[in-house]
C-alpha cells in the first residue's frame, strides 16, 4: 500500500493527512498527537475513525493541519481520517457513514453586519 492524501476541512481549519501502513503513530505538524492535542476529548475525536474500523495499530499518520481553533482542527483531521480509511477498504465506508463521520459539517461563523455589535447583537438602544 503506498501512501494516501486526503483533505478535511472544518470552519476554517484545513488537515492534509498521509495515511501508510504502519504501527500507529499519529504526528501532527511534526509534534506527537498527545502534544498537539493536549485533552483526551480532542484525542478521541481524532481516534475515533480508527477505533470504529478496528484500524488502531495499522497505520502511520502524518497530518499538516493548519487554521481554525484547536476542536475545528481536530474534527477537520477527523474528517480527512475517515475519507482515507474508506479508501483503504470500502466496508469501513458503512462503518463510518452513520456515525456521521464523512460528513463536512457546513457550519461557518456568520459575519458581523455594520451597524451592530456583532453578527446577531445590536448596540443597546437607550432613551432619555
Amino acid at each position: 500500500m503506498d501512501v494516501i492524501h486526503k483533505i478535511g476541512r472544518r470552519k476554517t481549519a484545513v488537515a492534509r493527512v498521509y495515511v501508510a501502513q504502519g504501527k500507529g503513530n499519529i504526528t501532527i505538524n511534526k509534534k506527537d498527537l498527545a502534544d498537539y492535542f493536549t485533552t483526551a476529548t480532542l484525542q478521541y475525536k481524532v481516534k475515533q475513525p480508527l477505533a470504529l474500523t478496528n484500524n488502531d495499530g495499522n497505520f502511520d499518520i502524518t497530518v499538516n493541519v493548519y487554521g481554525g481553533g484547536i476542536t475545528g482542527q481536530a474534527e477537520a483531521v477527523r474528517l480527512a481520517i475517515s475519507r482515507a480509511l474508506c479508501e483503504v477498504d470500502a466496508e469501513n465506508r458503512a462503518i463510518l457513514k452513520p456515525e456521521g463521520l464523512l460528513t463536512r459539517d457546513p457550519r461557518m461563523v456568520e459575519r458581523k453586519k455594520f451597524g451592530q455589535k456583532k453578527a446577531r447583537k445590536k448596540f443597546q438602544f437607550s432613551k432619555r
